[in-house]
């Protein structure tokens, strides 16, 4: 791999992994444009990695507060103590997010007849390069978009009973923190996002989140927020088997070090803009964005499937 093609993918992965227009999607397109066939899973996930360092770099005082709560639960449970009514806002997101985690375990399921894992079903459609899929995908994710953003309007413009001091009747603007059904809904988007490429998990999660009356900036937390631990498991998981392989040194340490710079930096850029875009209710820009992406993929996928070439390389597939 050169230098250049990380450079790009880095750049892609920053900008893609946060903004709600999935990162594997496009990565996958990257890939499938410029011909890298070489360890692509084990460049994937080092890029992602390069994406936690910016949610860090973002959330540091968050995530250290819910590290605190989370050792607080723990000595509430030994006291015998713990209720869900004596939670706080950050103890109860801690809660919410081993409940978001959950359904992520389904990856190693069987999948009845195959021999194999739902995840090693996930890793194969990953390798595919088929970019018809991916366009399917890209279309979903413009759908829940859609959603999300049609129902945060919905009960952005409801009013509750109670008063504020003025005596008018105030605004209701979603729910300050996740049920647990909430997290569940949420976690189960996220296991579906894990399976197909071109479902972006930021932008589906945070859908999910607005369709269940959550606030839309407690659900964009959440929802960047419980990427860190699956971020994290996926590393580990992968990079042992990665690296019994040789993928270093196929990849090149020199390309793998510069992607994982470019994607953090450029993701650090991505959650600030991403943040700022959904307190100014322009989302749709990205509705727009991947329902005529995705068209795109769908429309070259067949045209590739029938003359079973890739139109921009001329190899064969």
């Amino acid at each position: 791999m050169t230098y250049f093609d990380a450079i790009i993918q880095g750049i892609i992965q920053g900008l893609t992994e946060f903004l709600p227009v999935s990162s594997s999607g496009h990565l996958l397109i990257s890939q499938h444009i410029l011909g890298v066939q070489e360890n692509n899973l084990f460049f994937d996930i080092m890029l992602h990695i390069g994406t936690l360092f910016a949610v860090l770099a973002v959330y540091y005082k968050t995530i250290w507060k819910l590290i605190i709560s989370f050792f607080r639960i723990i000595g509430m449970i030994f006291k015998r103590e713990f209720s869900f009514k004596k939670l706080d806002a950050s103890q109860n997101m801690v809660i919410a997010l081993f409940v978001g985690l959950l359904p992520l375990f389904l990856l190693f399921a069987p999948v009845p007849g195959s021999g194999m894992s739902i995840k090693d079903v996930a890793e194969e459609l990953a390798a595919s390069s088929s970019l018809l899929l991916v366009g399917i995908a890209l279309i979903t994710t413009a759908i829940m978009l859609t959603m999300g953003i049609r129902k945060e309007k919905s009960y952005k413009n409801s009013y509750v009973k109670r008063v504020d001091s003025d005596g008018d009747l105030e605004r209701f603007d979603g729910k300050k923190q996740l049920s647990m059904f909430d997290a569940l809904h949420v976690g189960v988007t996220q296991f579906i996002a894990a399976i197909f490429p071109g479902i972006s998990r930021s932008g589906s999660t945070l859908s999910t989140g607005l369709m269940r009356g959550v606030n839309k900036q407690t659900a964009l937390d959440y929802s960047f927020i419980l990427g860190v631990p699956a971020i994290i498991a996926a590393a580990a998981l992968e990079l042992k088997d990665a690296l019994k392989c040789g993928a270093v040194q196929a990849v090149g340490i020199g390309p793998v070090l510069v992607g994982m710079l470019v994607s953090a930096v450029v993701g650090f850029l991505a959650i600030k803009l991403f943040k700022w875009l959904l307190k100014t209710d322009k989302m749709m820009i990205f509705v727009a964005y991947t329902s005529v992406l995705g068209s795109v993929c769908v429309i070259i996928g067949i045209i590739e499937k029938f003359l079973s070439t890739n139109i921009f390389t001329g190899m064969a597939i």
